[in-house]
């Protein structure tokens, strides 16, 4: 039924996150999920890279995504499905580690990829989709 709670879709903005560098949301809540856009190591306050390597990196983009996921309305225990998106695959026992330590018993199902670029030349990125 167009109209319905199911149809609609609401944007996710919080001062606890860096804000959009471009035409997107931080999140948007539709059909009782909250679908993030990928978070990266930026300070809420400067806008700027709040770490050069790749554990404080990962720790402030999982401070981020809680951020935002909390913002929603929901939170980490919630999230399904993550995607993390790596600079180097030879990262990953580390953001791997850190990663864990922000879930519980039940982690969300996960994919993680090597690419040759992220936004801002950071070394890490993490998307996610929640449960409202």
């Amino acid at each position: 039924m167009f109209g319905s709670k199911e149809n609609t879709r609401e944007a996710v903005l919080t001062a606890q996150a860096p804000q959009p560098i471009g035409p997107y949301s931080q999140a948007i809540k539709a059909g009782g999920f909250v679908f993030c856009s990928g978070a990266i190591a930026l300070d809420a306050r400067t806008g700027q890279l709040a770490a050069s390597d790749i554990e404080g990196q990962t720790r402030k983009v999982m401070e981020n995504l809680k951020a935002v996921v909390e913002a929603s309305g929901s939170s980490l225990d919630k999230i399904v499905k993550t995607t993390i998106f790596l600079k180097s695959m030879n990262d990953f026992p580390k953001v791997n580690e850190i990663y864990g330590s922000y879930f519980g018993a039940i982690a969300p199902a996960r994919s993680t990829v090597e690419v040759s670029r992220l936004p801002k030349d950071v070394l890490v990125e993490v998307e996610a989709i929640a449960l409202q």
